[in-house]
């Protein structure tokens, strides 16, 4: 479960609400049967099925909220950005190896078309 703390003023707050409100109103009505057993009736009970679903979070989804709150508790959020910048960094070296693989590739490129010519 993860909680989210919001000004009350927020728009997500305020949507929140209506939200709730909806699904407060939205409570399947019971009627009696013949056996007693109360039973949920027509499109209230779909609306209530709908609305009483819980939003499952996908383990990539938590991974990443607990990335976020352990860089922000540490307080090393600059000190990332600044790492991965440099030539230590994955992009850089994500970078490198692509333009060797291309350098690679017009290498071998052109020795089948000196091959071909003669």
């Amino acid at each position: 479960r993860v909680t989210k703390e919001v000004d009350s003023t927020s728009k997500e707050a305020k949507s929140f609400l209506k939200q709730q409100e909806k699904w407060q109103s939205a409570a399947p009505a019971a009627f009696p049967t013949v056996s007693g057993v109360k039973r949920p009736s027509g499109m209230s009970s779909l609306l209530g099925k709908i609305g009483s679903k819980k939003q499952k979070m996908s383990t990539l989804e938590k991974s990443k909220l607990d990335w976020e709150t352990f860089k922000e508790e540490e307080g090393i959020v600059e000190e990332l950005a600044i790492h991965n910048r440099g030539k230590d960094g994955y992009i850089e070296r994500k970078a490198f190896l692509e333009r060797v693989d291309h350098r690679q590739f017009e290498i071998e490129r052109d020795i089948r078309l000196s091959r071909m010519k003669p």
